[in-house]
Parts: C-alpha cells; sequence; structure tokens
C-alpha cells in the first residue's frame, strides 16, 4: 500500500469479481487540515456563532472541495449507519451549489481527511453536520459568482448559477475554471446567503439511497466485506466474566493447527490468528477449551436486579424545579415503571480490520466516533494519535454503542503484534450478545395531581439510572484494554448534562405543568457494563411519562388525545398530535375483541423532532402474546430534505421499539450473561411485523434540520402500552411485555 502524504484523500473501492472480493485503492491524498481549529482533549475548540458544525471546522476547504476539471467532493465527519445519511448530505450540498447531485462524491468519517464530528449519535447528523454543508455549500456557490463576476467584469447580482457553472446569458464559466485551488480556503461566515426554500429542486425530493445497491444485490457494502492483500484471521478467547481470572491456558497444540499462525496474549486478552477464517474459529474455540479460569460470583440475582439498583448509591440531580401558582389537587396518582437491560442486538456481529505498516496503525471500522476510538487506539497503543488512522466502513447494524468500538482495539492489538500483514476480526454472535455495552435497566416513580377540572397541578418524577456514555475516547472504555497485563481502568461513569441529558433524557415533560419538579437518580455503580443505546433514557422516560398521562387522562374521564392537548401550549407539538390522531382515525373502535388502540406523544430531547404515534394492538389473553398491528406516526422534523429517509426512519423505530418494548430482556446468572444468542434473546421476527405501518410528515419548509433517527422510540412503547390497557383493561409498567408478564397481569 503506498504510504499517503498530507494532501492524499484516500478513496477505497470495494469490487466483486469472479466469486472473490478485491480491494482496490485510488489514492488520492488526504487533506492536511491545517485550518480545522486547535483540538484539545474533547476535540476541537469551537468558533462561536458559526451555524452547525462549522463551529467546529470554520475553513470552507474542509467542506467542499472543487478540482479544475469539475469534480465535487464533500466532506463530512458523520457516518452512515443505514439512515441515509450520505444520500441526504449530498442532496443539501448539490441543492446549494446548483448541481446534480450524482455529480458529488462523498467521503464520510476518515480521520485522515474528514472534518471531527464526533459522534454520528443523538440524532445529530442533519443538526450538525447538514447544518454546516449547508451552509458551506451556499458560501462557496457565492465565492464561485464573486470569481465570475471579476473575470467578466460584471455585477454579481447579474450572474446566476446551474448545472455546475456561473451563467451570464450565454456564457458559462464551470466552476472548476474558476477554482485554482486556494479560493475555498477560507473561513466560514455566520451568515450565509441560502436558496429560498421554494426553489429547492433537490432537496425536498424522494431520490434513490447511494448506500442500498450494493447491500440490495449483495455486493461488497460492509466492513465484514473487506478483504485485504496477505489479510489474516483472528478470533478472540474472552473470560466467562468480566471478573474472571486466567488461571492455566494450553496455547502449544492450537499454533500446530491447520492455518493457524499464532496465538496472542497480553494478560486476559487471548487470540488466535490463521490464514483463513474458519481455520480461526476451530483454532479459537480450542483455545477456549485449554483456557482455565477462576469466575467468581459478582452479580446480583436478576429477580432483585431493581431492589438492587435501588439500594445502590445515587448522586441526585434536579433538572427541574418550576413552582408556579395553580389551584389545588383534588385526586392525586403515583406509578412506578421499570426497564430491564437490553441489547443492540445488532444482527451483523462486530468487525474491524487493522493493518500495521510503517509506523501506522490503519483501522477500517463501523465505530459512530472515528477521531474518539483514535484517540482510544493511540492511548492503549502507545502510539501518537498522527499515527493512528480510522476510516469508517459500514457495519451491519449499530443503534449505539455496541461492540464497534472494542473489535476495532481487538484488531489493532493483534495487528501490533503481527505487523505488515493486515488483521480481520468478528466477533462471534456469542462476543456480541456476552461482550457489548447494554442499554442499563431503569426505574421512574412519579406522582400527579390534578383539579376539579382534570387538570394536571403539580407534578413529580424521579428517574434512577446508570450512566448511559461510556464511549471512547479514552483506553479504558476499550474492553480489550481492561484485558491487558497492564490494563487500562474504565473512567469513573458520568451522567451526560441537560439539556439533552443521559439517564434523564426526555424526563422533562414539554407539557404545561404548573408546579413540576424532575430529578435525576444518578447510580455510578454499574452491575453489568452499560453504555448508550439507541435514544438513551428517552425510550424510558417517554414511556413511563406517556403511559402516566393516559392514567391520568382516564382519572380525569377525558378523552388521551384531548388531555395531550388540554396540556400541550407547543404550537408544533399540537399540530403533529392533532394530524396523528386525524390520520389513525382517532379515536374510532378503541376496545373490541382483544384489540385496543393507543395514543403518545414526545418531542425528541425536548429540542429534536415531534412525534406522534397511534398504535391498534391484539392481545391474546391464552398465550399473552401482544401484537402490533397498525402504527401511524405524524413527525414534524424541520425542514425535510428526504421525505423516504425520514420515513424510513420513522419506520424502523417504530419496529425496534416494538422489539424492545415486546421481547428483549438482557438475562444473567450470578457469574455470567446467559442471553447469549437470538433463542435466549428473542428479537421482532417477520411474522410479527405489523400489517400497516404510516408515517405522515409536517413540512416546514426554511426551518432548521431537527434530529428525527430516534424519535419514535418512546412514543411507540408507550403507545403500546395505551393500547394493551384499553384492549384488555391492565397497565403495564415493566417492559418488555413478555407473554409471561402479560398473563401474570391477566391473572392467567
Amino acid at each position: 500500500m503506498t504510504a499517503c502524504t498530507s494532501q492524499d484523500v484516500s478513496r477505497r473501492n470495494l469490487l466483486k469479481a469472479g466469486g472473490a472480493l478485491f480491494l482496490s485503492f485510488s489514492l488520492m491524498r488526504p487533506y492536511d487540515l491545517l485550518a480545522q481549529g486547535v483540538e484539545s482533549a474533547a476535540g476541537p475548540v469551537k468558533v462561536p456563532g458559526l451555524p452547525g458544525d462549522l463551529a467546529k471546522e470554520p475553513m470552507l476547504d474542509a467542506w467542499i472541495r472543487i478540482a479544475a476539471e469539475g469534480g465535487i467532493t464533500v466532506f463530512t465527519g458523520k457516518a452512515e449507519l443505514g439512515q441515509g445519511i450520505k444520500t441526504a448530505l449530498i442532496q443539501v450540498a448539490a441543492e446549494q451549489l446548483d448541481v446534480d447531485p450524482s455529480l458529488i462524491r462523498l467521503v464520510t468519517a476518515d480521520t485522515h481527511g474528514t472534518p471531527n464530528e464526533g459522534f454520528t449519535a443523538g440524532s445529530h447528523s442533519m443538526q450538525e453536520s447538514g447544518t454546516a454543508i449547508m451552509h458551506a455549500a451556499a458560501q462557496v456557490r457565492e465565492i464561485l459568482i464573486g470569481l465570475a463576476a471579476a473575470r467578466l467584469g460584471l455585477p454579481a447580482d447579474g450572474l446566476r448559477t446551474g448545472e455546475g457553472a456561473v451563467l451570464a446569458g450565454e456564457t458559462r464559466l464551470p466552476y472548476g475554471a474558476l477554482v485554482s485551488g486556494h479560493e475555498l480556503h477560507v473561513q466560514a461566515q455566520p451568515h450565509s446567503r441560502l436558496k429560498d426554500p421554494s426553489t429547492h429542486r433537490v432537496i425536498g425530493r424522494d431520490l434513490p439511497r447511494v448506500d442500498i445497491p450494493a447491500k440490495l444485490m449483495g455486493a461488497a457494502a460492509y466492513v465484514h466485506d473487506l478483504r485485504l492483500p496477505g489479510m489474516l484471521h483472528a478470533r478472540i478467547v474472552r473470560p466467562p466474566s468480566d471478573a474472571a481470572r486466567l488461571i492455566a491456558l494450553e496455547a502449544g497444540a492450537v499454533e500446530r493447527m491447520p492455518g493457524a499462525v499464532r496465538v496472542v496474549r497480553d494478560g486476559l486478552f487471548l487470540a488466535v490468528v490463521a490464514e483463513r477464517e474458519f481455520q480461526a474459529v476451530v483454532a479459537g474455540r480450542a483455545l477456549a477449551a485449554g483456557a482455565r479460569w477462576n469466575n467468581p460470583t459478582t452479580l446480583p440475582p436478576q429477580p432483585e436486579i431493581f431492589a438492587h439498583l435501588e439500594a445502590l448509591r445515587a448522586d441526585e440531580h434536579v433538572i427541574l424545579d418550576r413552582q408556579e401558582s395553580a389551584g389545588p389537587g383534588v385526586r392525586t396518582l403515583e406509578a412506578a415503571y421499570r426497564r430491564h437491560y437490553q441489547l443492540h442486538g445488532s444482527i451483523g456481529p462486530s468487525c474491524a480490520v487493522a493493518w500495521l505498516q510503517d509506523g501506522t496503525m490503519t483501522v477500517w471500522t463501523h465505530s459512530q466516533g472515528v477521531y474518539p476510538l483514535r484517540a482510544a487506539l493511540a492511548e492503549m497503543l502507545g502510539m501518537p494519535p498522527e499515527q493512528v488512522r480510522c476510516i469508517h466502513t459500514e457495519g451491519a447494524g449499530c443503534y449505539g454503542h455496541n461492540g464497534a468500538d472494542d473489535v476495532a482495539a481487538d484488531a489493532a492489538l493483534v495487528a501490533r503484534a503481527l505487523p505488515g500483514r493486515p488483521i480481520r476480526v468478528q466477533w462471534m454472535r456469542e462476543d456480541e450478545h456476552l461482550w457489548e455495552p447494554y442499554g442499563p435497566a431503569m426505574l421512574t416513580r412519579m406522582r400527579a395531581a390534578l383539579d376539579a377540572e382534570g387538570r394536571i397541578v403539580d407534578w413529580a418524577y424521579t428517574v434512577r439510572s446508570n450512566t448511559h456514555l461510556t464511549r471512547p475516547p479514552g483506553a479504558g472504555q476499550l474492553l480489550p484494554a481492561r484485558h491487558l497485563a497492564q490494563p487500562f481502568p474504565p473512567p469513573e461513569p458520568k451522567p451526560i448534562p441537560q439539556p439533552e441529558g443521559g439517564g434523564d433524557r426526555n424526563a422533562i415533560p414539554l407539557y404545561a405543568l404548573p408546579r413540576a419538579r424532575v430529578v435525576h437518580h444518578f447510580v455510578p455503580e454499574m452491575p453489568l457494563r452499560v453504555s448508550a443505546l439507541r435514544s438513551l433514557g428517552a425510550y424510558m422516560n417517554v414511556f413511563s411519562i406517556e403511559s402516566f398521562l393516559d392514567e391520568l387522562a382516564a382519572a380525569a374521564n377525558t378523552d388521551p388525545v384531548a388531555f395531550r392537548l388540554k396540556h400541550m401550549e407547543d404550537r408544533r407539538a399540537r399540530e403533529v398530535i392533532m394530524t396523528a390522531a386525524e390520520r389513525f382515525g382517532w379515536p374510532g373502535d378503541r376496545q373490541r375483541e382483544g384489540r385496543g388502540s393507543g395514543f403518545a406523544f414526545a418531542r425528541y430531547k425536548n429540542l429534536g423532532a415531534y412525534a406522534a404515534i397511534a398504535c391498534e394492538v391484539e392481545v391474546e389473553r391464552e398465550t399473552g402474546r401482544v401484537r402490533l398491528v397498525r402504527a401511524v406516526a405524524a413527525v414534524d422534523a424541520g425542514q425535510v430534505v428526504s421525505p423516504d429517509g425520514i420515513r424510513n426512519q420513522i419506520e424502523g423505530g417504530i419496529l425496534q421499539s416494538a422489539s424492545w418494548t415486546l421481547y428483549e430482556q438482557a438475562t444473567f446468572a450470578e457469574n455470567q450473561i446467559t442471553s447469549r444468542d437470538w433463542s435466549t434473546y428473542p428479537i421482532l421476527r417477520f411474522a410479527s411485523v405489523p400489517e400497516r405501518v404510516e408515517v405522515h410528515l409536517v413540512e416546514r419548509p426554511g426551518e432548521p434540520f431537527l434530529g428525527t433517527g430516534e424519535a419514535a422510540q418512546g412514543p411507540t412503547a408507550a403507545a403500546l402500552a395505551n393500547a394493551v390497557a384499553y384492549a384488555v383493561g391492565i397497565r403495564l409498567r415493566e417492559v418488555p411485555f413478555t407473554q409471561t408478564r402479560v398473563k401474570a397481569a391477566l391473572g392467567v
């Protein structure tokens, strides 16, 4: 592989020919991002006043470059995770630059060539990167018009752009002819001349997703498909639990097995390397059989997990304390809700490829944060960060902080032991289920008082949770780094502050409540390793709040939708609620023969997309099975770039949340995890997918982009619970709603 200098942009094309996968490297040089701001340990220092992530990377050519032949390259630090962000960002740039989307090449997260935008998480891609690219493209367009005006000796106001050129009557000056290489190396300005939304020709249209064809046709699409010349395969042998210690290891026979190259050991970190993948699998099993562990009992009994969490020390954070005047309450209701540990459930086990060559460690990874991962890997390996390169390559499922960062560290450790050969590490299904960081178990309690008119006059809410963030940077956040002979201890867990929050995300209701107190009980000690699962605490908090809203509506003898509108002042929220209700046909026949309808609403993080969801469920009394029959959603995501992309995100969120709410629960014994495969950790199957899912968009041309990817998780869970309550008259307050729990609630 040719060494890259400071002005190369690397391009990797996976080709499939004759049944074999080859990697063709079209090497251009990674750009020397001299003007991307001063980096601190927390990332680039922001330039105040610039829109989106232009504040982090203020130079226009960090985002957009135009070649002399007219080729346009757009750069983003965000990663394609299946959410369609590649297509949407291309649309944004094409619209403002007045070019056909097919002419734009998009380069995603790569520590040797793209802006440092931290993590692709929290539904921030369009808010941060989309906004930055939109403004950068608009400013580049104005620069091009200015260059053309100077060349033609005409006023800029009389020029226009179209089809990749500046136009002056019959005169056409292509963008490439106007740019000599330095004109775009200027700092972005706070204000841009954005195109009038009424003139948009690309934004707001459904374009074919650029990431779909390879996935649909079975071509090389994921990091799992990556094949490099001379690549070796490795499998990792983990301890039976995080507390286990290695007593003895018989490894000599393993190294003599067919295809085996080496056994790598560093403390508790064990790996076997082989020429072919299945040889690595077989050798890995043999190595595991030759390892003897001391595995002490450290976990609480699973039936006692919530009592255990209640007993642990917690730091109290009051995140809302509102004391406005209101009338007296005449009726008070209380309720408590619980959520078990849950997995990401990525369909494709985590995978990475690492290559130590000429002193540089290159890692192809499906991490959601290539820059934070680079910092963690550099610390673990004892290498300068500039000698570690992380290139995002799509993975088959993520949904938050799964095993992607850990498997990248696995691959890097093995590659360090075998320099000069690319090392591919793919986790087995058991590795993924047993070792990924889980979504935390949580408890919520609430109390509310209604006045004589059925209005909420007092609200008290507490949420108890571990951290929802143990991502890199920091080598101690990497699983294998904790197992080394010189281990890196995990840092002290911390809560994510408001307004976004972690365990307390969406714990503050958007409703108008005159007296309200919300408290986050942050529990530092973690019985199981946990981190960010899609939507973080919003799923549990919205489930709890919106379930309780229905209980209060019933106590007030008021329709649930009318009850929400009675307490909602936000104009956009009201429109979303009314749209979902109207499109669903609310209230309709809400209860008949074990069928019921439910409703729920939330604005994600109270600053992202608005989403209201109505659903219909069917409950089988004899078996306790709950089936989602139909779901209708209304969403306000601000300016809509890709309508189909937003619908895909909401549809996927509804299905994933239904899976969490009806099926998913991590299980464990007193010294190990027991949910190790799809039989012990069931998920939603195709036979249980609802007959109909509709998503209706409330268009807001010209409004800021709002994060959408995680907007459906919480409302779906609450809508399901509310529908079950109307279907069979029971209130389920513990997720998941397994058949056993439903039957117990029904007394069957």
